[in-house]
């Protein structure tokens, strides 16, 4: 539904947050609450981002913020889509003053905001609590440069700080320009060669910061050569990417340019996949036509256990800032062909040699001294919980318990990978470009109730991918026939339960001890779901379900975590265990034959609720060839957990 701008009823300005809020009839006060506001200043094209908490997808409502307050003197209420980014966060486009409904470009509004969500599930309109505000409306801002911060000593790509005010944030609102000019005098030159003016994109030193931003002394203004450069910085604004027609004052800037130089490496020992940061001066850009950065490196290799070998390489990292580069290490270059990154680990010992190019031009450092260990490969694994999970912890009345069941997914993910060298995380890698992900969503979009599924393509034996994506929907796997969504289906879980509504279809292992566990929060099932006052007064985590079911409301919250999670964890570790080659490593086959208790990797049908919830049966666990084909391919220096394991055959 269209929203329109509006510029109604009235609220007295500098009302705070404080004050009590105006609601309209209707409206339920239950909405999420909002923690910040900016930027401060708004110009057309500005993202305004507002941060709170428990936000909605656009599947559950459609979300607004609206400013009600005081603008010039008369009484202003404007409302815009609100995007969703993530529940933490919204993004509204900021059209400018009048677009929005305000009667000019230019002013002043003082009053509240709020996020107002239309939702789809009972049809209400639920606004959040007011949050007080004091915005700058401008329909344009001159730049104002003040300070001119840089060394005297510097390398190309040197950032330089320009303090003042008025400054643009990039995206649709436009850019900053710095305007360079003067004269550079190479090492050895008598002459002062003339140079620019030379415009170089400014970007905020932090987000929303409209007083202090950065630019590089790109190569464009002077080559990568040394020498001294004389001259000029002003600033301009580029509005929504067009030209503009003020400037700043000039000041004036002198910076002594010296050779690329590399100063650390860091971590001090990397594996396949992972990255490796190099700290130092005058990197150039890759990704621009004509520039890019070289690493000489001159030495020896010592793999463990062995003899030192010879080893002269030439690396190409990839460019972060002028200060900063990170090379990823691969099997596809002198490196990867020199030692195999997937078996060998040892240490690295000599020196490396920045060499920078652009264009025609091309400029070596000086040698340093460098030590690099490489460790054996490791798989990196990223959970992703998705918005469609956290909505489906609704159903089972544990939305407000949702931290305590992702450590408990985790917690399981660790112990049935103890003795592989795997990691698990929460967050999207930074360290490592190759790293997997599995998405744990709520109902499954292949319409097929499963509750997990690798749409990875083909049987990866010996793993030799490290980037699978379990989750999303692949064509190939939907071209071979097979389900093209894959994933953790919590939904589906459901269909363990005697009674699973709407969510599921019952399936020929539902057991009665589903609904014991979850039928106190259901809201479905009459229950009462849990709330933050409820987790403030749950029972500490479980460490096994020997109270499990609970008569008492803070034990059967704890039980219904752990029994979400441990459904949750294990299916996950399965659904990796196949994207790593498993079950049947080095055959066809996808799963253990037969049934036999507590194998992680049997079918899904031959996997009961109880041995998935550990309530008499479990915990699953790898049998012994597959775990002995893990500790192959993913080898560590941690020992066997020793725990006795069943045969796969």
């Amino acid at each position: 539904m269209k929203r329109p701008l509006l510029l109604v009823a009235c609220l007295v300005l500098g009302c705070s947050s404080d004050s009590p809020p105006v609601y309209e009839p209707g409206e339920v006060r239950d909405g999420p609450p909002i923690s910040s506001l900016q930027p401060g200043t708004l110009v057309a094209g500005s993202l305004i981002v507002v941060t709170g908490s428990s936000f909605v997808p656009p599947d559950s409502g459609s979300s607004w913020l609206r400013l009600r307050g005081s603008f010039a003197g008369l009484a202003a209420d404007v409302t815009l889509p609100a995007k969703f980014s993530d529940y933490n966060r919204m993004e509204i486009h900021w059209p400018g003053g009048t677009k929005a409904g305000l009667p000019t470009d230019d002013g002043s509004l003082a009053g509240e905001a709020y996020i107002e969500v239309d939702s789809v599930i009972d049809g209400q309109k639920h606004v959040s609590p007011p949050f007080s505000v004091s915005l700058t409306i401008a329909s344009s801002l001159p730049p104002n440069l003040a300070l001119l911060s840089v060394g005297s000593i510097g390398f190309v790509n040197e950032p330089i700080t320009v303090q003042g005010n008025g400054f643009l944030l990039g995206g649709a609102e436009g850019t900053t320009g710095a305007f360079v000019e003067g004269c550079f005098q190479l090492e050895g030159s008598s002459s002062c060669n003339p140079v620019g003016p030379v415009e170089i994109p400014c970007k905020p030193a932090q987000p929303f910061d409209r007083t202090t931003a950065v630019f590089p002394f790109h190569p464009m203004i002077a080559g990568i050569h040394p020498g001294t450069f004389k001259g000029t910085v002003k600033l301009r604004n580029d509005a929504g990417g067009q030209p503009g027609d003020t400037y700043s004052d000039a000041l004036p800037l002198t910076l002594s340019l010296q050779p690329p130089a590399v100063f650390s490496l860091s971590p001090s020992s990397a594996s396949l996949g992972q990255y490796v940061m190099i700290q130092g001066g005058g990197f150039v850009d890759d990704s621009e036509q004509g520039s890019l950065t070289t690493l000489d490196f001159e030495g020896t290799f010592t793999p463990d256990g062995a003899a030192s070998i010879p080893a002269s390489l030439t690396l190409l990292p990839h460019f972060v800032s002028g200060q900063l580069a990170r090379y990823v290490l691969n099997t596809e270059d002198q490196l990867g062909e020199a030692i195999n990154l997937r078996e060998a680990s040892g240490k690295f010992e000599g020196t490396v040699t920045p060499t920078i190019h652009f264009g025609a031009e091309k400029e070596a450092g000086k040698p340093v001294a460098m030590k690099l260990g490489i460790d054996r490969v490791k798989q990196v694994v990223w959970l992703k919980f998705m918005p469609s999970y956290v909505e489906s912890l609704r159903h089972f009345g544990l939305r407000a318990a949702d931290q305590r069941i992702r450590d408990r997914v985790f917690e399981v993910a660790r112990r049935d990978y103890e003795g592989i060298n795997i990691e698990f995380r929460p967050q999207i890698p930074e360290d490592f470009a190759l790293f997997e992900s599995v998405e744990i969503s709520g109902p499954d979009p292949n319409g097929l109730g499963l509750l997990g599924y690798d749409n990875t393509p083909g049987k990866d034996q010996n793993n030799l991918r490290l980037y699978d994506k379990i989750g999303g929907v692949n064509a190939t796997t939907q071209e071979d026939g097979y389900p093209g969504y894959g994933g953790v289906f919590v939904e589906s879980f459901f269909g363990f339960s005697m009674f699973p509504g709407k969510f599921a279809k019952k399936i020929d292992g539902a057991d009665a001890v589903f609904d014991q566990m979850f039928d106190p929060f259901r809201p479905d099932r009459g229950g009462v779901p849990v709330d933050a006052m409820d987790m403030s007064t749950a029972a500490p985590p479980l460490t096994s379900t020997a109270l499990c079911p609970a008569p008492d409301r803070p034990t059967q919250i704890a039980c219904a975590i752990w029994a979400l999670g441990s459904m949750i964890g294990t299916t996950m570790t399965h659904e990796v265990g196949h994207s790593l080659g498993l079950a049947d490593p080095f055959g066809p086959d996808f799963h253990n034959p037969g049934d036999m208790p507590d194998r992680l990797m049997d079918s899904g049908g031959a996997r009961s609720l109880r041995e998935r919830l550990e309530m008499g049966e479990g915990p699953a666990m790898f049998c012994d060839d597959d775990y002995a084909y893990l500790r192959k391919v993913l080898p560590t220096t941690l020992a066997d957990p020793g725990v006795s394991r069943p045969a796969c055959w």
